[in-house]
């Protein structure tokens, strides 16, 4: 029987990338995978993706007014994520009007921060009681694209009078956007089992569909696309993987097991020039991509993301070589293009 061997393996490493400024990231479709033009994320420190859902970041407080005007509030100055940009709007006072309609008395007005930067108010639909559905009748509005919302004021009375702590509402996530929540995961390639492509975010949670279309507020980020280049030469890759023990314990009558897992290392060696000044010497300790074919003329490879090491060997009468390591934090992904 013909054994196969790694005679046309070929192990690229990243070595640039390609930058994309702050853009936004689509929706996939759940309203909680938020995903980018690209299928890879570098980690490369200084290329890290930065990601930022439009929110408030701090301040935006809504209190009743100070100089106890009718049916006015206080906002404090705040800062937020606006477009990925983080912007300023300064303090300010909103008149938030009632219905001036005894049968449908109640409303639910959003304060926001506009496109520019500012605070201003956005009404809903009055009706003759509250409810929580965005668009309906005495419900709080669907708020403009590209704006932000900070906080709710809801009456249930059409008599002018002076706005109350108890009608002002900023619970995060109901009433608030913040930029910070929910929390999310980075991807920065493909999964284990293929089911989640690479550069995208995924939130803990499904976000609101609170804008006008119905649609989330806007997710912007900012990342880099792993280039490669072949190392060569090189041999005896081994990816980063999974290993299973089986410990046990004597009891009476019988044993105790119990299973652990460990992520090896992944490993190859590379000969080099020089030794000092090798393109993939600059890049040791840097958290990079390899993507590994078994056969160079085949489609199938291997791909991980890990921090590179280099233990460096000067035989006087042979190669000079690297011993690399790739601390990853997950096994390596199989991929069958």
């Amino acid at each position: 029987m013909r054994s196969n061997t790694a005679e046309n393996g070929i192990l690229y490493y990243e070595a640039a990338q390609a930058t994309t400024a702050m853009t936004a990231l689509s929706d996939a479709g759940d309203h909680i995978q938020y995903t980018s033009a690209v299928t890879m994320w570098s980690d490369k420190s200084g290329y890290s993706p930065v990601v930022r859902p439009d929110g408030m970041v701090s301040g935006g407080i809504i209190t009743p007014d100070s100089a106890l005007v009718n049916d006015s509030i206080d906002i404090t100055a705040g800062t937020c994520y606006l477009i990925g940009v983080l912007t300023s709007p300064v303090a300010a006072g909103l008149v938030i009007a009632r219905t001036a309609d005894a049968v449908n008395p109640c409303i639910i007005t959003s304060v926001l921060v506009t496109a520019g930067g500012a605070y201003a108010s956005l009404a809903g639909l009055k009706g003759a009681a509250l409810s929580e559905v965005r668009g309906a009748a005495g419900g709080p509005p669907l708020v403009t694209v590209g704006t932000i919302e900070v906080g709710q004021v809801r009456y249930t009375s059409d008599v002018a009078a002076l706005v109350t702590s108890d009608e002002i509402f900023q619970t995060v996530g109901t009433h608030q956007e913040r930029w910070d929540y929910p929390l999310w995961e980075e991807h920065f390639g493909r999964n284990q089992d293929l089911s989640q492509p690479g550069g995208n975010i995924a939130f803990l949670a499904a976000l609101p569909l609170s804008h006008v279309g119905p649609v989330t507020k806007a997710v912007y980020a900012s990342y880099a696309e792993p280039q490669f280049a072949e190392v060569a030469p090189v041999t005896d890759f081994v990816p980063p993987g999974n290993s299973h023990s089986v410990s046990s314990k004597q009891v009476y009558g019988g044993t105790i097991g119990s299973r652990s897992s460990t992520l090896n290392q992944g490993s190859f060696t590379a000969y080099l020039s020089s030794g000092v000044n090798d393109a993939l010497l600059r890049l040791k300790d840097y958290i990079l991509w390899f993507k590994y074919y078994p056969d160079r003329y085949k489609t199938p490879y291997i791909i991980t993301q890990g921090k590179l090491g280099v233990v460096r060997a000067f035989p006087a009468d042979d190669s000079i070589t690297a011993s690399c390591t790739i601390s990853a934090s997950e096994a390596a992904v199989d991929v069958d293009a």
